[in-house]
C-alpha cells in the first residue's frame, strides 16, 4: 500500500515539508560543497501545508486551550481544516503534574501523543518550531516551512521575564533556568525539578511566587504542600519557605494556611510581602523586600508575562502590560477579525478589581471552547452570541489520606456591562475533593483529546 504523500508528510513525519528538489546552497566555506539538502529536511522558505478550498483554521500551540480548540472545531466546524502547531511531539499535563513530582501519580496519564490525538479526531498536526506570524498575508512560517490561513488561534501560554530581575544579564537568567526553574512554561522542566527532588538529602528549599497576575495561583502553595508531604514521608530532614509577593495566602487562603499549620508546621515557612528585589544564583541567595534568604535548592517563578508567539505576532500593545491586546468577548486579536488569542496570554478583561481571568488550564479550555464556536459561527454566515467562560481549580494537600481544597470562579455581566467575578473557596480539605480532582480530568482529558486517552482512575493512578 503507498502511503498518500500529503497525509505522510503532514502527520507522520510532522516536520516534513512538501518540496521539489532541494537546492545547492551558496554556503561555501574553504571550498567545501555543500550538498543538496534531503527533501525532508524542513526550510521556512518553503511551502508546508498548499492550502485547499476547505477553509484552514491554524492553531499555533498545543496546550489545553489548542487542543480544545481543534477537538470543538472538528465538531462545530466539520468543513473546516484544522491544523495545530507545537515544537513538543507530546503533550504533557500541567494539572495533575504536583503530584506527579512526589510520585503519586504515574507520568503516562498526564501525557499525550499529538500525533495519536490528531489522527483520531481528525485534526492534522505539524511539529515544528513557529518563527514568524504575518497576519497581513495570514501566514505562519515555521522551522519547517510556511502556512497559509484564513483563522488562526494563538494559544501561547506564559513566558518567564527573567529581565524584571536581570535586566540584559542573559548569564544570570540562564543559569536560573536551567539550575532553578519553576516549571510554570516549559515540559522539560518538570523533570529537572523532579530529578533535583528526588536527589536532594535535605536543607533549605527556597519558592517564590511572582506578582499577579501569575499562572495557576493557587498552584504553587499546592506544590509546597505535596514536596512537604514528601519530605515528611520519606523522613527527609527538609524545610521550604514560600516567600509570597502577595500580602496573604490567596486564593483558598484558609484551606491553605490550615494545611500549613496542621499538616507541615516543621516543613513549611510562610513570608508575605516577600517582593523580590535581587536573585543570585551563583551564589543562591535571594533578597526580598521581607528578607534575604539562602537556599540549598530553589524553585524560582520570574514574573509572567504573555508568551513569546503572542508577541510575534504583534498582538501584545503598548498599553497591554505585556499580555496579548484582545476583545475581552470574543478573544479576537484587536484590529484582526481573523486572528484570536486564548489561554494564559490575554490581558485583563475586567476593570473590576479582580481584572483577569485566572490563567488556569480550565480558563484555557473554556476560551478554547469560544473560539471555536465564534469560529464555526462565522463560517456558517451567523452572528455569535456573547460567551463567557467559568473556572474550576483542585488542589491536593495530603498524600496520606488523599485530601484536596477547591475554588471555583462564575463570571457574567454587571448593570453596567462590565465581566464579573463571584469566587467560592472551598477551605475544607476533604477526600471527596481529592477524588474529584480525577474526574474533573477525566472529563477535560475526554474533550481534548476524545477516545486517544484513557481514563485517569484514582485508583489507578493514585500510589499512595
Amino acid at each position: 500500500m503507498t502511503l498518500d504523500r500529503r497525509h505522510f508528510i503532514a502527520g507522520v513525519a510532522g516536520t516534513a515539508a512538501l518540496a521539489g528538489c532541494a537546492t545547492t546552497t551558496s554556503n561555501s566555506v574553504g571550498g567545501l560543497q555543500p550538498a543538496p539538502l534531503p527533501a525532508f529536511l524542513g526550510r521556512p522558505s518553503q511551502t508546508l501545508l498548499p492550502k485547499g478550498k476547505a477553509p484552514r483554521v491554524v492553531v499555533c500551540g498545543g496546550g489545553w486551550g489548542g487542543l480544545t480548540t481543534a477537538a470543538n472545531l472538528r465538531k462545530l466546524a466539520p468543513q473546516a481544516e484544522v491544523v495545530l502547531i507545537d515544537r513538543n511531539p507530546s503533550f504533557f499535563s500541567s494539572p495533575l503534574s504536583n503530584m506527579w513530582l512526589v510520585d503519586m501519580v504515574d507520568g503516562e496519564l498526564l501525557t499525550q501523543d499529538y500525533l495519536r490525538v490528531s489522527q483520531h479526531l481528525g485534526w492534522q498536526f505539524v511539529q515544528a518550531e513557529v518563527e514568524g506570524i504575518d497576519r497581513a498575508q495570514r501566514r505562519v512560517t515555521t522551522s519547517q516551512g510556511t502556512l497559509d490561513y484564513d483563522w488562526l488561534v494563538l494559544a501561547p501560554g506564559i513566558r518567564y521575564q527573567y529581565e524584571a530581575w536581570f535586566g540584559d544579564d542573559r548569564r544570570a537568567a540562564d543559569a536560573t533556568r536551567q539550575r532553578f526553574p519553576s516549571a510554570y512554561a516549559s515540559n522539560s522542566e518538570f523533570l529537572t525539578i523532579k530529578r533535583a527532588l528526588h536527589g536532594f538529602k535535605g536543607g533549605e528549599l527556597v519558592m517564590n511566587l511572582p506578582p499577579p497576575p501569575q499562572r495557576c495561583p493557587p498552584s504553587p502553595y499546592e506544590r509546597a504542600c505535596l514536596i512537604a508531604w514528601y519530605f515528611k514521608t520519606h523522613k527527609i530532614k527538609g524545610h521550604i519557605t514560600i516567600l509570597d509577593h502577595k500580602p496573604g495566602i490567596a486564593p483558598i487562603g484558609g484551606g491553605y494556611k490550615a494545611a500549613f499549620d496542621e499538616l507541615y508546621k516543621d516543613f513549611i515557612t510562610y513570608v508575605p510581602n516577600a517582593h523580590v528585589q535581587e536573585v543570585d544564583p551563583f551564589n543562591q541567595r535571594i533578597r526580598t523586600a521581607a528578607g534575604d534568604q539562602r537556599f540549598d535548592h530553589a524553585i524560582l517563578m520570574a514574573p509572567h508575562k504573555a508568551g513569546d508567539l503572542a508577541w510575534l505576532a504583534g498582538t501584545v500593545s503598548a498599553t497591554s502590560d505585556g499580555w496579548a491586546d484582545v476583545d475581552v468577548l470574543t478573544m479576537q486579536v484587536k484590529g484582526d477579525e481573523r486572528a484570536f488569542v486564548i489561554g494564559d496570554a490575554i490581558q485583563a478583561v475586567s476593570p473590576l478589581p479582580f481584572r483577569y481571568y485566572p490563567k488556569s488550564a480550565h480558563i484555557a479550555n473554556r476560551l478554547g471552547r469560544i473560539v471555536a464556536y465564534q469560529i464555526s459561527e462565522k463560517l456558517a454566515g451567523r452572528a455569535p452570541e456573547k460567551r463567557l467562560p467559568d473556572n474550576l481549580c483542585y488542589m491536593v494537600v495530603n498524600g496520606t489520606p488523599g485530601q484536596a481544597l477547591n475554588v471555583q470562579f462564575d463570571y457574567d455581566f454587571d448593570a453596567e456591562g462590565r465581566v464579573r467575578q463571584v469566587q467560592r473557596d472551598y477551605n475544607e480539605r476533604t477526600a471527596h475533593l481529592f477524588q474529584e480532582d480525577f474526574r474533573w480530568a477525566d472529563f477535560m482529558f475526554a474533550e481534548m483529546f476524545g477516545g486517544a486517552a484513557p481514563p485517569v482512575l484514582p485508583q489507578a493512578a493514585y500510589r499512595v
